[in-house]
């Protein structure tokens, strides 16, 4: 039996999260092996393909060296196919309280997006404290964060959306910053071509950033 995470446990592992975008399953299990290998383990792996789910469940079953997690999370359905293709984490773009209620029902742990105080208190009503803050750079980016740090100071935070590997230190070095998330680690061309060396080596660069503290 896996163990149980928390949303900390999820963003404590590796200084980023790769966001994954794939259009085809054959690619799943390569992929994720190419990314463990480098260091990377915790994989969002988002439900913004016809075949996502199918590359959740290919990952789940064949790279248990792997967490794979479901990004991209928008209603209780997609909790809920998500942990059935055995998804170990969720990602959502924003928050709303039928998600986080499905995934606290499903023992799944949730990163919700939140872009405003407003959405962060909703969220910490609910009983999260860890965060996904999205879209990071055009909402405001390192200012935004550290702005929040006098009110939010409980909070911690995973910014993505506009990071870079050049970035990402930037955000990283942030007391309120746990890890970041990133679709630089996967891209597109790289992942169509079969590169996995070269997704490997990107992973290790990744894991190899400097956290604050």
């Amino acid at each position: 039996m896996a163990v149980k995470l928390t949303s900390l446990d999820v963003m404590s592992d590796a200084p980023v999260i790769p966001v994954i975008v794939l259009n085809e399953v054959a690619h799943a299990v390569p992929l994720a092996l190419a990314l463990v290998e480098g260091g990377i383990r915790m994989l969002e792996v988002t439900l913004r393909t016809p075949v996502a789910l199918a590359c959740i469940e290919a990952i789940a079953g064949e790279v248990p060296q792997a967490v794979v997690g479901a990004g991209t999370v928008r209603s209780a359905a997609d909790a809920q196919a998500a942990a059935m293709a055995g998804a170990r984490f969720a990602v959502s773009p924003g928050y709303t309280p039928s998600v986080g209620k499905a995934c606290h029902d499903l023992e799944l742990p949730l990163l919700p997006g939140v872009a405003t105080g407003s959405e962060i208190m909703a969220a910490q009503e609910d009983g999260y404290t860890a965060l996904k803050f999205f879209p990071a750079l055009q909402a405001g980016g390192v200012a935004m964060l550290k702005a929040w740090q006098g009110p939010f100071g409980d909070v911690k935070f995973c910014p993505t959306g506009g990071i870079t590997g050049g970035n990402a230190g930037d955000f990283l070095r942030l007391p309120n910053v746990v890890c970041v998330g990133g679709s630089w680690l996967t891209p597109p061309e790289v992942i169509a071509r079969g590169d996995w060396a070269h997704i490997t080596q990107l992973a290790r660069q990744a894991a190899a950033v400097h956290r604050h503290g």
